[in-house]
């Protein structure tokens, strides 16, 4: 049995929402081990003079704990 916790996280990217979501991973496992998954919660962007201007998530990283 393991046993898991889940944190929130929300990143952005300029390129896509894939990015983003690899951002908030990369950034997570600075200080989080035992990462699992990464469940996208939430997508969104910004857009600026008619164009996208940023992609944003808000996903939950799923990790163990020992």
């Amino acid at each position: 049995m393991a046993i898991l916790k889940v944190i929130e996280v929300l990143a952005n990217s300029s390129k896509s929402w894939e990015d983003a979501t690899s951002r908030a991973v990369e950034q997570a496992s600075k200080s989080v081990k035992n990462i699992r998954s990464v469940y996208v919660n939430e997508q969104s962007c910004t857009v600026k003079d008619g164009k996208v201007d940023e992609y944003r998530v808000n996903v939950k990283i799923t990790f163990e704990v020992n």
